[in-house]
Formats: structure tokens, sequence, C-alpha cells
């Protein structure tokens, strides 16, 4: 039996994960999907204070569960802006996680933002968005969620329904790593509808040489958890059983 965290993206809760939650229980796993300090839900969960939430907060929800459950030999799975969120868990408390999955994410550099990946008039555009909507960047319209993500109409609505405005400080302030995330294990998924022939941000393209990592394709867009579960949890138990095979051959030499 593995651990799987899974850490949600821009504007979206553990209710995002629930498909492949479910899924990778059944399988004999424990998962614990995320809900994300101001992602909540629920009005009450996601007020004024949301705008003050931080990356660091987020951090420290990830880092809670660990310590709260005990967890160690932990498979990290984030999408989207969890990225940056797991790779500053890794920094922190790399002896938990055995394997970081990358699914469409941000990777976290220090000292830069996730807002950084983008070209300067995107990023202002997006601080922009933050400033007039009380420091939180709302979600995309319908339209925008559903075009080419090979989302049903009925997910893409599901989505935009439950979608919550996003902590502003969360993805304006920068990292802190000790470490560059590409010392730690991963694997990188590509979902090849969101993307040109496959191609990847630069940062992201220079780690497809790098020790210990890997990158998986697959075919659909950036909403995998909804639109290939199965595909997505039979990629994450392969992550699963190679992490483990790689911890057992560690632990037999030493």
């Amino acid at each position: 039996m593995r651990s799987y965290i899974l850490v949600p993206g821009l504007w979206a809760g553990a209710w995002v994960w629930h498909r492949v939650e479910r899924r990778l229980r059944a399988a004999g796993h424990r998962a614990f999907a995320l809900t994300l300090s101001g992602l909540s839900s629920d009005p009450a969960g996601s007020g004024s204070e949301a705008s003050d939430v931080t990356l660091a907060d987020h951090v420290d929800d990830v880092l809670s569960v660990l310590i709260e459950h005990d967890l160690d030999d932990v498979v990290l799975v984030a999408h989207d802006y969890g990225g940056v969120v797991a790779g500053c868990v890794v920094d922190r408390a790399p002896e938990r996680v055995s394997h970081t999955v990358y699914v469409e994410a941000f990777l976290a550099h220090d000292g830069r933002s996730m807002l950084d990946a983008f070209p300067d008039g995107v990023h202002a555009e997006e601080l922009r968005l933050i400033a007039d909507n009380g420091g939180r960047l709302p979600p995309p319209p319908l339209a925008a969620i559903a075009d080419g993500q090979d989302l049903s109409s009925r997910d893409a609505r599901w989505l935009a329904k439950r979608f919550v405005a996003h902590p502003g400080r969360s993805i304006s302030g920068p990292a802190t790593l000790g470490r560059p995330a590409a010392g730690h294990p991963a694997t990188y998924v590509v979902c090849e509808q969101d993307h040109f022939a496959g191609s990847v941000g630069d940062d992201i393209d220079r780690l497809r040489d790098e020790p210990g990592w890997t990158f998986r394709t697959l075919p659909t867009g950036r909403w995998p958890m909804l639109s290939v579960p199965d595909e997505l949890v039979e990629l994450l138990l392969d992550v699963g059983r190679a992490a483990g095979a790689v911890r057992a051959e560690t632990a037999a030499g030493e």
C-alpha cells in the first residue's frame, strides 16, 4: 500500500481529484485529496481573509497532512499551480516524499512566483485582475475552461460552477527553496491537447535529461483527472510501483 497526496491547482479544491482519489483507494492505496487554504467551495471558508493566504500557507497545508498522518514514502501529485506548492514541500520535507508527479504543473523556482512563468504582459494583466477582485484571481469563464480541453460539456459546467477565486498572494509571491527541484525524483505529465506537439516551458524542458526525472504524455487536455481518470490513475500506479522498487533497492544496499 502506498500513500498519494493530491494537490489541486488554481481555483480548485479536493473535489477536483475525487475520481482519481476513489480509484486509488479501490486499488488498495491511501489517497488524500486536499483543499488548500482560501479555496473552500463553502463561502464561509473562502471569505475576505482568502486574499491574505500565501504560498507558504499552502505549503504548510500539505506539510500538516504529512505530519498528522505520519506519512513517508509518499507520491506527491500536483496539478497546475499545485506544482509550485509541491516543489516547496519537497524542499522542506524530502525524507517524506519518494516521488513527485507534476500534472500539467508549474515548477517552483527560488525567488520566483508562479506568475513569473508568464510573459510580462500576461503577468501584469493577472496582477491587475487580482487587484480589481479584492486580492483574488477570478476563475475563467466556461468557454475558456472547455475550449479544446477534452472535457464533456457536463464536466466543463461542473468546473465552472465549483471554481472559486484564488488567493492572489499565493501566486504572486516568490517561492523559497534551499535546493533546486531538479534534485528530487519526479515525473512530469504533459497533456498533449494543451500543447503544440507536446512543447512545454523551457524550465520544464531542461529537465528531460535530469537523472531521476521522467516525462509521460496523456492524450487529453489540462484536466486529466476529469477527462481520463482511469489513464491518469494507471500512470500514478506505475509511478508508485517504480518508486517502491527504487526504495527497496536502496534499502537493500544499505
